[in-house]
Order: structure tokens, then C-alpha cells, then sequence
């Protein structure tokens, strides 16, 4: 890709300019939702460096992003299902971790192994989720043996992580860092920060590693195919990008995540004018073939796959290749991909050879 001038980034242009239009497209949410009631909450499983454990993912209700506030990530449509007024009292949090568990007792046979706790911004931003509030939920979560938050590198510091694994729970920061590529984080995604602030997170975690009993790491959360690439660049960036965070010291896990559309983004307003098409489900396979080495777990779960919204390939072999990755999630065995093919992998094929616009899709 071309560099751009300096001046791409002056006052009413760049991320400047981005955030102006994210504003404009978020202004248009008309919906409000209960303080009291979390997001979402499902039961799962998951790979971690313990192995395969059963899971609770939730995602609270809260006050939602700060940087999302601003204008946000071109991709990222949380935020529009965050709480209005800003912020979500200790109170009301904790309601809704309660819920939560009322879900895991209703639908689960015994506690999940494996918590995982999301926000619609980062769950250490102290303005989203207070340290009261923080530490309640370390305790009640005590008796877990490993548990995710997720969070940008900023607000991630020892002391923070220390009230896990002070109670000798292993503690996970999942951080969405998108790509390892500064520029495309900037352009692409109009995230603000750099690699190196990735790395000073793992530092972070590194040292709480050493000062607990308990397991500290990071989950690097990388995005496929953000708008303004094509799928061969897409690919590209995401396999040198998960190789970059595999050889980050206390970066255990990788979660490749294909750009789902969302409402309320830029990445919708692109798909509606036919000006992006999210990842092919053959890219997610091919990725994972190639980082099969990495010295990291490397995962992927595609939301909406199979949807002219999620990844997909020519919706016939959709499933199939759906389960294929969801299998090597579990067994991190690149030949589970050698039992699906479908005809429209020749398709990909020539995409993958030919596609050099971001906007003009080669096909859907």
C-alpha cells in the first residue's frame, strides 16, 4: 500500500475525520436498554492453555465505550447497545452478574470452568466497570480456574489484574488489538494506538505473572479483513499480525475474529452501497492453516457466518467449513480443513489472485 503524507492526519482529515463520521452515523440509534439486564450471556467451550473447559461468556451492560464516544472503530457496533448517560451504577452491575448466574445454573449441568466477561468498551476502564465493582466480581468468581476480561492496552496494569489473581484464579486480558499493522489500525479500523502499547499491555501482565501464584496472560483479539483492504491484503496482514503477537512474551492466545456488519458503523454504511463484502470463510481456514506453527493457540469463531453479514463462501458449504474451524479451535489441527472443498473455492481462488480494490468486490 502507498504511505500516506503527514498531512493525512491534520484537523478534519484522518482519524479526525473518521470519528466525525462515526459520530454523525451513531447519532441515528434509537434504542435504550435496561441497566440491569446484561447484553448477552451464553454457555460454551473454549481452547485455553489448560485445554478445553466449558465456559459463561458475559457481556455486561454498561455506560459503553469512551473512545466509541468520540467516534470509534469503523467496524464496531457495541457501543449502540451500551446503556445511555454514560455510565452503569455498582449496583445495577452487579444485578446483572447475578442474572448471569441465574442463567448458568438454569442451562448448565455444573459451573463452567472458564468465565469470560466483556463490556461494550473495556471491562478496566474504571468509568465503565468501578474498581468496586471490579473487585466484587473477582470474588465472586473466586472459586473459577481461569477467567478473561477484556480491556484496551491502556487500562491495563498489574494492580488491576492483581484482584483476580490474587484469589489464585488464572487471569486472561483479552485485547483488541485488530492487526499488528500500525497503519491499519490508524486507517483501517481508527484505533489510536500502537503495537508497542500491545506489548507494554503483555509487560503488564508479565509482571503480575511473577507477583501471584496464579496464571497471567494475554488474549491478542485481531480483526480480519477491516473495510479498505482487499481479501488477499486482508489475509496477508492477518498472518503476519498473528505470527507478531505469538512472539510477544505473555501472549498466549490469538482469537482471529472475520468482520461481522454491524449496524450503526462504517463497515455498514460500505456494505449497503455494495462497497464491502466481509471475509470469505476460505480465508478463515486458509489463515489458520498457515499460523497452524505459531508458538500461540490461534482460534476463530465467525459471528453471523454463513450471512451476507458474516463470513461466508457460497452459502452450500458455509456449515461445513463453520465446523471444520470450530474443530480445529479444539484440536489446533491444520488437516481438519483437507475434509470440506466445495466448487466455489475456485472462486476464492481467483479473488485471492485478482482482488486489489477495497470497494469493488470481486464477488459476493
Amino acid at each position: 500500500m502507498s504511505q500516506p503524507s503527514p498531512e493525512a492526519y491534520e484537523q478534519g482529515r484522518g482519524m479526525d475525520a473518521h470519528n466525525a463520521v462515526m459520530r454523525d452515523i451513531r447519532a441515528e440509534r434509537s434504542e435504550t436498554y435496561d441497566p440491569t439486564e446484561p447484553t448477552r450471556v451464553w454457555i460454551d467451550e473454549d481452547n485455553t492453555p489448560d485445554g478445553v473447559v466449558n465456559s459463561l461468556t458475559i457481556i455486561l451492560n454498561t455506560g459503553g465505550c469512551r473512545w466509541a464516544r468520540a467516534g470509534g472503530c469503523t467496524m464496531c457496533g457495541y457501543v449502540a447497545e451500551s446503556v445511555e448517560g454514560g455510565s452503569v451504577s455498582h449496583e445495577d452491575l452487579t444485578t446483572q452478574i447475578e442474572a448471569c448466574l441465574d442463567h448458568e445454573r438454569e442451562n448448565a449441568d455444573e459451573p463452567a470452568e472458564l468465565i469470560k466477561i466483556y463490556t461494550s468498551g473495556s471491562f478496566l476502564d474504571e468509568r465503565e466497570v468501578p474498581a468496586e465493582t471490579r473487585r466484587a466480581i473477582a470474588e465472586t468468581f473466586a472459586d473459577r480456574e481461569r477467567i478473561v476480561v477484556e480491556s484496551l492496552p491502556d487500562f491495563v496494569d498489574r494492580e488491576k489484574v492483581g484482584d483476580f489473581a490474587e484469589h489464585g484464579i488464572a487471569t486472561d486480558v483479552a485485547v483488541g488489538l485488530e492487526t499488528a499493522t500500525d497503519r491499519v489500525r490508524r486507517d483501517c479500523v481508527n484505533k489510536y494506538f500502537d503495537f508497542a502499547d500491545f506489548e507494554d499491555a503483555c509487560a503488564e501482565a508479565a509482571a503480575a505473572d511473577d507477583a501471584f501464584e496464579a496464571d497471567v496472560g494475554v488474549k491478542a483479539y485481531l480483526l480480519l479483513k477491516p473495510p479498505f483492504l482487499a481479501e488477499p491484503e486482508a489475509a496477508a496482514d492477518m498472518v503476519d499480525s498473528i505470527r507478531r503477537c505469538a512472539a510477544v512474551e505473555g501472549c498466549h492466545t490469538v482469537s482471529m475474529n472475520p468482520t461481522n456488519v454491524q449496524r450503526y458503523t462504517m463497515v455498514d454504511e460500505l456494505f449497503f452501497e455494495g462497497g464491502y463484502r466481509p471475509p470469505w470463510l476460505w480465508t478463515v481456514a486458509h489463515v489458520l492453516e498457515e499460523t497452524a506453527d505459531a508458538d500461540a493457540i490461534v482460534v476463530s469463531d465467525p459471528v453471523g457466518h454463513g450471512s451476507d453479514r458474516g463470513a461466508h463462501n457460497c452459502g452450500e458449504c458455509d456449515d461445513r467449513v463453520q465446523t471444520a474451524i470450530k474443530d480445529f479451535d479444539k484440536r489446533q489441527d491444520p488437516s481438519v480443513f483437507e475434509q470440506v472443498s466445495c466448487a466455489c473455492e475456485d472462486t476464492w481462488e481467483v479473488v485471492m489472485a485478482e482482488e486489489t480494490s477495497y470497494n469493488m468486490p470481486l464477488a459476493r
